[in-house]
């Protein structure tokens, strides 16, 4: 039997990315940029959306007002986060429990001192009036209308310390009214033996509703929530692709994947899970921090096979090599070609790609064989789908696509020897191509010589093809292969392009730099035209 779904009652799924997942390095959305990041949580179907500390900044505090107004969340609530009221205060008073009040959310969640230490040495205070302050600012916010939620900083740690006076800090809060008490692993250094010990004793011993916030600096954040879960805890807090300072917090998706896909329990609104790889990926590009390939159940790699053993159990049965349908997360399988590649590899690859080898043994083996030797060579077709997708055509159609016959090119890098500061070389780049039968001879500028051929080529090609004018280069990667060889080394790189719909990467590989990134140009504009269903393959 699944867990009956009551997001604001049995189970809270609350999402801390745009306050604790802000501060990670590096990160610093705008107000427009955290609106739609809680609009793509709302779509993944989190319960709780913590929006930042109103009063506490400017832009959190213009967030909750532009939220007001332009935030229509189906699934979620927003929650705004903020601190108890000031020692010697009174929280009707305090100017940042007001910022609280004036929010415009209907929930707020108090961080308070729960490690005895803490109130002592940062607070500066007694312990009795810790109690006063979580006491006096629960109670003030509950009067005020607002739910209440209480985020125990430090609680593991403290707990440890002085167990009786962590629990009291628990009780105070849960009698003035805070509905539920995260315990927060704030240094993010318990295992999960242990947070299970922990919150089997709060449960019996403090009589509260008991919820959980882990950091990630042991690896084992998820490992710890589901843990606290499986204790008794009835609230998880994290963020998406696990965000948040140092190591970052709980990955929220796996979290919840995994209490969905592997303990059975309904904690999202049917049917959203498989909204995840989207989601995660849709604020990644917000944050501008790429996805990582090999983050679980979302990345890339997720579900990307290498092994040529792995491909031909794969081909039976897919679950063989899997832990589960990548479509319950919204993600894909993929075959990766490379050097370990076998026959099965291949053939579901060019499956993958919508080419039926089934019966095409020949074609198989040529490919099979082609892809070991080139890979020998430096070349890697794991990230190059576009260029493996060519060769494909090549072997299975018996030539390769193109539009263009690239007679010669040339390049040249100048510099002046008195240049002053800030002036740079300028590369020159010559191209003498035919295009749907007329020959072009052009001449391109760039501040490298490797956009300098970009433009030559695309300024030639674009004369008989006008749909590259859409294309754009978005991602260019380097590695010298054979390091040993110093400057004689060989050089791979990789080139993604895009057409403003989808993107594509192909690869190339030379004696040097420029020459490599030329055939990884040229096939990135061939494979571009070949996707346009453009007439006019030579």
């Amino acid at each position: 039997m699944t867990q009956q779904l009551d997001l604001h009652g049995s189970f809270h799924v609350y999402d801390t990315t745009l306050r604790d997942g802000m501060q990670q390095e590096g990160l610093n959305p705008t107000v427009a940029d955290k609106l739609a990041i809680a609009r793509h949580l709302d779509g993944l179907g989190v319960g709780y959306i913590e929006g930042g500390w109103p009063g506490a900044n400017p832009k959190d505090t213009e967030f909750f007002r532009r939220a007001a107004l332009e935030l229509d969340l189906k699934h979620a609530r927003l929650a705004a986060f903020g601190s108890t009221r000031k020692a010697g205060a009174m929280a009707a008073d305090d100017p940042q429990v007001a910022g609280l009040r004036d929010s415009g959310a209907g929930v707020v969640t108090l961080v308070a001192k729960s490690h005895i230490g803490h109130v002592e040495k940062a607070l500066r205070t007694t312990p009795a009036e810790n109690l006063a302050m979580v006491r006096d600012t629960v109670s003030h916010l509950r009067a005020e209308g607002q739910q209440v939620f209480l985020d125990a900083e430090h609680f593991f740690d403290g707990y440890r310390l002085d167990r009786a006076y962590a629990l009291e800090v628990l009780r105070t809060a849960y009698d003035a009214g805070a509905e539920v008490i995260a315990l927060c692993d704030t240094n993010g250094g318990m295992l999960p033996g242990w947070v299970s010990d922990v919150v089997h004793d709060v449960i019996e011993h403090a009589g509260v509703r008991v919820g959980i916030h882990c950091h990630n600096d042991t690896g084992l954040a998820v490992a710890n929530t589901l843990a606290a879960v499986d204790a008794g805890a009835t609230h998880v807090q994290g963020c998406i692709n696990g965000y948040g300072e140092r190591t970052g917090n709980a990955d929220l998706v796996n979290v919840v994947a995994n209490l969905e896909l592997k303990l059975d329990r309904q904690v999202l609104p049917p049917g959203l899970l498989r909204e995840a790889t989207r989601i995660a990926h849709a604020v990644a590009e917000v944050t501008n921090v790429p996805p990582a390939a090999r983050q679980p159940y979302v990345g890339t790699s997720a579900f990307a096979h290498k092994a040529g053993l792995h491909a031909s159990a794969i081909k039976i049965d897919p679950d063989l090599y899997q832990h589960m349908d990548p479509a319950g997360v919204g993600n894909d399988m993929r075959l990766l070609v490379s050097e370990m590649a076998g026959r099965a590899s291949i053939e579901l690859k060019g499956k993958e790609l919508g080419f039926d080898l089934s019966g095409s043994p020949d074609v198989v083996n040529r490919v099979t064989a082609r892809v070991k030797a080139m890979e020998s060579r430096g070349y890697t077709f794991e990230a190059a789908d576009a260029s493996f997708e060519l060769m494909l055509i090549e072997e299975a159609e018996g030539h390769r696509p193109s539009y263009f016959d690239v007679e010669s090119w040339r390049v040249i890098t100048e510099t002046l020897t008195h240049a002053q500061p800030g002036e740079e070389a300028v590369s020159e780049a010559t191209v003498k191509l035919t295009a749907a039968g007329v020959r072009y001879v052009i001449t391109g500028e760039g501040n490298g010589p490797v956009n300098a051929l970009d433009q030559a080529l695309r300024t030639a090609i674009l004369q008989a093809f006008p749909e590259i004018a859409q294309f754009e280069l978005i991602d260019f990667k380097v590695r010298i292969l054979d390091q040993g060889h110093g400057t004689d080394a060989i050089t791979r790189v990789l080139i993604e392009t895009t057409d403003g719909v989808s993107s594509w990467v192909t690869v190339g590989v030379g004696a040097n730099m420029i020459e490599a990134s030329f055939e990884a140009l040229v096939d990135g504009l061939t494979y571009g035209l070949l996707r346009q269903h453009v007439d006019g393959r030579d």
